[in-house]
């Protein structure tokens, strides 16, 4: 009897010892911290990182990669890191997190319950805490560690008056203090979950999710000093880099670049500005500057972005040749809404006939569609003929409507690099694309703006160099804060 009393007694204290290995993986506890995915910023693979690097690493950037994504992607943001389900560590997460809730429930399911899971589970809850707060919110955080005391806890459990649904309530009436208006709607729903194993389920993954909110809160409120320090950051690398790596090798690419618009500028800051303008159209038979590689995609994503809105407004200035859409605002406006849905996708020259052909038939449906909704007869066969062949002309970049509203846009760029901060209005055609085309020119004035603080003083040291040999231009003192100035305001996102 003895012995098979010990007998169970050592396989209770086995269960005890197993059971107390098993965590979440909530990855909040001091055994694993959240972990957050920081997106690719050099063709590198993605980072994992914690929250304490996360906060470390914004303190003290010394990545210049990263600093310069930073800086100048207003839309860059850490995402949240979830192994695949296929790898190892994806399947051992799996297995871990479904062997720690189904121990939860039989543990709460015995008579009498146990609440040893329980206990370690509201353990990591509070561990969490921290790291949903700001160091001053040091009494709250004092209430938190109090009423989640694992002594108290424990000393109801043994008394049998121990609560779990309680504590769940409490910690989600926290969370909806603490969470950003974004999570509410996520928080409402937690407080409609009736079992309680799966409420605290949802409560880790609540806590999940306003970590990651504020990781990317870190990030916002760095952003600034980040955006501030880059440059000097980035002329301090470049300048080490000339001195103890370059030698005379040069950059051959961006003397190129510069000096083929040195004809018909007056001054050095004329040259760097029409060089600038030529990265919205690069010529694919020349070679980019190598100073500006690591934002050559940002580049050729601008020089699409700015193709698809002279297609935009080339289709929609065809399409205005029909009365029911040059006379009816509220026509042109939904037809100018769905090209620019149609045509999103371009992003290379292979993809432009097959979005021509969609907007075409698009065009043509809508104006019947608007011309039946006024009890007036469809487009005649000729018509339609004639329409069709006025867009698929569209394909060639020489045609007249595409070259005019390219010649549009590109004055337009011209005027809103160099004015003072404010953006000038939309040119004949792009009205109707408006929010588009002024997202599209801030950010080209970012990328500008930015590369020009960093290089400004050697694209003048390369083309003093050719000076001798060229057309004299004004003298680079009088003549570079121009653009400079011009550029200056433009630098934040």
């Amino acid at each position: 009897m003895d012995a098979k009393q010990n007998s169970n007694e050592v396989q209770q204290q086995k269960e005890k010892n197993n059971d107390a290995n098993l965590r979440t993986d909530s990855e909040s506890s001091t055994d694993s911290m959240t972990r957050f995915l920081l997106p690719s910023v050099d063709g590198s693979p993605p980072k994992v990182v914690t929250m304490d690097e996360v906060a470390s690493m914004f303190k003290n950037l010394k990545n210049m990669e990263l600093a310069h994504e930073i800086a100048l992607n207003p839309e860059f943001k850490l995402q949240p890191y979830e192994p695949p389900m296929d790898s190892l560590e994806g399947r051992i997460k799996t297995m871990v997190h479904k062997a720690f809730w189904d121990l939860l429930r039989q543990q709460l399911e015995r008579q009498p319950p146990s609440y040893d899971q329980a206990i370690r589970l509201l353990g990591e809850i509070k561990e969490d805490f921290p790291q949903l707060l700001s160091a001053k919110n040091a009494s709250l955080l004092g209430r938190i560690n109090a009423a989640l005391d694992e002594g108290l806890i424990r000393q109801q459990a043994e008394r049998g008056v121990l609560d779990f649904r309680s504590y769940a309530n409490f910690v989600i009436n926290l969370l909806a203090s603490m969470c950003s208006p974004a999570r509410d709607e996520t928080v409402a729903k937690l407080r409609e979950i009736e079992d309680v194993v799966d409420t605290f389920r949802g409560i880790l993954e609540m806590m999940s999710l306003m970590k990651l909110d504020m990781a990317n809160f870190l990030l916002a409120i760095a952003r600034s000093d980040i955006a501030a320090n880059s440059v000097e950051y980035e002329k301090q690398k470049f300048s080490t880099y000339l001195r103890e790596f370059h030698g005379n090798a040069g950059f051959p690419a961006t003397e190129d670049w510069l000096n083929r618009h040195r004809a018909g500028c007056n001054s050095t800051d004329d040259i760097i500005y029409k060089a600038y303008m030529q990265l919205l159209d690069y010529p694919a038979d020349k070679q980019f500057p190598e100073l500006l590689s690591i934002d050559k995609e940002r580049f050729e994503g601008l020089s699409w972005r700015g193709q698809r809105l002279i297609l935009c407004a080339s289709l929609i200035s065809i399409a205005q040749g029909v009365p029911v859409i040059s006379q009816r605002r509220d026509n042109r406006v939904k037809l100018a809404r769905q090209l620019d849905i149609l045509v999103q996708h371009v992003k290379q020259q292979d993809q432009i006939d097959a979005a021509i052909a969609s907007c075409n038939e698009q065009i043509r449906a809508f104006i019947n569609e608007c011309l039946a909704s006024e009890q007036a007869p469809p487009m005649s066969d000729a018509q339609q003929a004639q329409l069709q062949s006025q867009i698929q002309q569209l394909a060639n970049k020489t045609s007249p409507v595409r070259a005019l509203m390219a010649n549009r846009l590109d004055g337009f760029v011209r005027v809103a690099l160099r004015s003072n901060g404010n953006i000038p209005p939309p040119p004949a055609g792009f009205a109707d694309f408006e929010e588009e085309l002024v997202a599209f020119i801030a950010s080209f004035r970012r990328l500008v703006s930015y590369n020009h603080a960093v290089f400004k003083e050697y694209f003048i040291q390369l083309l003093d160099k050719q000076r001798s040999s060229v057309e004299p231009v004004a003298d680079v003192a009088g003549s570079s804060g121009g653009l400079a100035s011009g550029l200056a305001q433009t630098a934040k996102p």
